[in-house]
C-alpha cells in the first residue's frame, strides 16, 4: 500500500520512477479558496462524451455527440459487439479510511460535505461512485492504531469508539445518498494478543509486523464473524472481506506477515467453515497484495497456490490486487488457471514522489483500469478519499505524503484540488454502471490508443478510452444500428455514455 512510500528508503527512488501508481500537481484553480468541481450537470443526451486532457485544458468536460446511421467509409472503426461478453463489473470507488471519514465529518462543513458526497456517490447527478473500501481496524491512515478487541479476549469484542464516531455516520450518508454502494473490507492487522513473531512461536505483542498465532485462527475467524454482525446492525451490508492487506508487508505502521501457506489454513480451518456456520454471504478474496508478490521466492502466485487447494477454493470468491510493484499481466494467469473466481483492484495510492499530472493521469488509467477490466476485473477502489494538506492524518511509520482523490483545507474543510484519481474514477463510474457487462470490440487501433466497452443493465453503452498520442485521435464506435464519431485530445482520457 502507499506506506510502502516511506517505509524502505531504498524504495523512495525507484517510486520515483515506477509509473504504476504516480500522482498528480493541483488540478484545477486553487488560488482563492474553495475548487468547484469541473463536471457540469450531467447530460441527458443520447450520446454525451466526457474528457480530460494530461494538460488540464479540459477537466471531466462534458459534449453531445451525434447518432448516425453505420457508415462504411467510418474512420478508425471499432465495433461493439454486445453478443460476446465478459465479466460483470460490480463499481468503481475510494477508500474510506479513518483519515478521510475524520476530515469528512470533523474538519469540512456539513453542507459542504453534503455536497461532496453527492458529487462523487449520486448515480444520477453526480459521479455515481459505487464501491469502497473500508478498514477492519485502524490503518496507517487513522487518528491511532486500534482493533476491535485490543484487550485480550473475545469477549472484550466491540465497535471501536472512532469507527463508532467517524465511519460510521460517514458510511450513513453515503448509503442515504447512494444505497447500492458495495463495501469491501481490509484488516491491517489482527489484535496484537493475537500475534507471534514472524520466526518463532513467542509472543509479539507489536502494531507492526508479526504473524497470526496457530491458537487464535478460531478467535481471528470470529472476529471477522462478529465485525461483518456489527456492520450490518447498524445498515451496512459487506461484500467482501479480504485476509490481511499486504500480507507479505512487515514494514507498514499496522501490518501482519501472513504467507499463502497460513491464509490456506486459515482460510480452510477457521474463517471459511465460521462464516458458514454463521450463514455470511459476505465474499472470502485472497492475498490483496502486489502483481510481484514483493519478490520472495516462496510466495510467487500467493493466490493461485491458495486456489489450488480444492477445499479452501470452495470459500474463496477470488483474488484482490494492488499495483505498487510488478505488471497486470500477473492476472492473466489467474483467468487462465482460475476463470470462475473473481478479480478486484483494491488499493493504488498517489503522493508527493511522482508529482506530474500528465504521467499519472494518462499512466494509472491504462495501468489500473485499461489493464485490468480488459483481464477479468471486476471492481477499482483507490487510497484515502480525503485527505488534508498535510498529508494526513497519518501515523507515523506509513506513507507521510501520500494524496488523497480529494484534498482539503484543515483549517477550513474547504476543497482545494482534485488529484488524478478523482478523474480516473469519475471516467469510469460516469459510465460503467454497476451491473455491466464488458462487451468485445472489433478494430484496429494505433499503438497508443486504447478503448473498452461495456452494456449497462439499462441497455446502454459505457465506453472507456485512452489516447497517449501526442495528436488527437479519431474514433468511430458502431453498433448493429447507429455510429458515434468521436475525437479524443492528445494526451487524454475520456468515456462516453451512449444511451439506447
Amino acid at each position: 500500500m502507499c506506506g510502502k512510500v516511506m517505509r524502505y528508503d531504498k524504495l523512495l527512488f525507484f517510486f520515483t520512477l515506477f509509473l504504476c501508481s504516480c500522482c498528480g500537481k493541483a488540478s484545477g484553480n486553487t488560488e482563492g479558496g474553495e475548487v468547484t468541481p469541473p463536471a457540469p450537470e450531467p447530460s441527458q443526451a443520447v450520446v454525451t462524451a466526457y474528457v480530460t486532457t494530461a494538460d488540464k485544458t479540459l477537466l471531466f468536460k462534458s459534449e453531445e455527440l451525434e447518432l448516425r446511421k453505420p457508415g462504411t467509409m467510418a474512420v478508425n472503426l471499432v465495433t461493439l459487439d454486445s453478443t460476446v461478453t465478459f465479466q460483470t463489473v460490480d463499481g468503481f470507488g475510494p477508500a474510506l479510511t479513518g483519515s478521510t471519514c475524520y476530515n469528512l465529518r470533523a474538519v469540512m462543513e456539513p453542507s459542504a460535505r453534503t455536497a461532496l458526497l453527492k458529487e462523487l456517490f449520486d448515480p444520477k447527478e453526480g459521479l455515481g461512485f459505487s464501491m469502497v473500501r473500508v478498514t477492519i481496524g485502524s490503518s496507517d491512515f487513522g487518528l491511532d492504531e486500534y482493533t476491535w478487541c485490543d484487550k485480550k479476549g473475545m469477549e472484550n469484542f466491540a465497535a471501536h469508539e472512532y469507527d463508532v464516531r467517524d465511519l460510521f455516520p460517514i458510511l450513513k450518508e453515503v448509503l442515504a445518498i447512494n444505497p447500492d454502494v458495495k463495501i469491501i473490507a481490509t484488516p491491517w492487522t489482527a489484535p496484537r494478543w493475537m500475534k507471534r513473531r514472524v520466526n518463532n512461536d513467542s509472543d509479539y505483542y507489536s502494531w507492526t509486523s508479526g504473524r497470526l498465532k496457530l491458537e487464535c485462527y478460531q478467535d481471528y475467524a470470529e472476529y471477522f464473524v462478529r465485525w461483518i454482525r456489527v456492520m450490518k446492525s447498524q445498515g451496512f451490508d459487506i461484500y467482501a472481506v479480504t485476509l490481511q492487506n499486504e500480507p507479505l508487508n512487515k514494514g507498514n505502521s499496522m501490518s501482519m506477515y501472513m504467507p499463502w501457506q497460513e491464509q490456506l489454513e486459515f482460510i480452510k480451518t477457521a474463517v471459511g467453515p465460521a462464516f458458514g456456520k454463521a450463514g455470511l454471504n459476505t465474499k472470502i478474496l485472497v492475498y490483496d497484495h502486489n502483481y510481484n508478490y514483493d519478490g520472495i521466492a516462496d510466495q510467487q502466485g500467493y493466490p493461485m497456490n491458495i486456489l489450488a487447494d480444492t477445499e479452501a477454493a470452495r470459500y474463496v470468491a477470488g483474488s484482490a490486487w494492488h499495483n505498487y510493484y510488478g505488471n497486470p499481466k500477473e492476472l492473466d494467469k489467474m483467468v487462465s488457471r482460475f476463470p470462475d473466481k473473481e478479480i478486484y483492484f483494491t488499493e493504488a495510492s498517489i503522493g508527493g514522489w511522482a508529482p506530474d499530472f500528465a504521467k499519472c493521469l494518462m499512466t494509472d488509467f491504462d495501468n489500473i483500469f485499461i489493464q485490468t477490466l480488459s483481464r477479468e476485473n471486476k471492481g477499482v477502489t483507490l487510497w484515502n478519499l480525503v485527505l488534508d494538506e498535510n498529508y494526513g492524518p497519518k501515523r507515523p511509520g506509513g506513507c507521510q505524503n501520500c494524496y488523497g482523490v480529494i484534498m482539503i483545507d484543515s483549517k477550513t474543510g474547504k476543497v482545494t484540488d482534485r488529484k488524478t484519481q478523482y478523474y480516473n474514477l469519475a471516467h469510469a463510474s460516469k459510465v460503467i454502471r454497476p451491473g455491466a457487462r464488458r462487451i468485445a470490440t472489433k478494430g484496429n487501433l494505433k499503438s497508443g490508443v486504447s478503448c473498452l466497452a461495456f452494456l449497462n443493465p439499462d441497455h446502454s453503452y459505457g465506453i472507456i478510452i485512452e489516447n497517449n498520442l501526442s495528436e488527437s485521435h479519431s474514433f468511430t464506435f458502431s453498433d448493429s444500428g447507429h455510429s458515434v464519431k468521436f475525437t479524443a485530445p492528445a494526451k487524454s482520457i475520456a468515456s462516453i455514455k451512449w444511451n439506447n
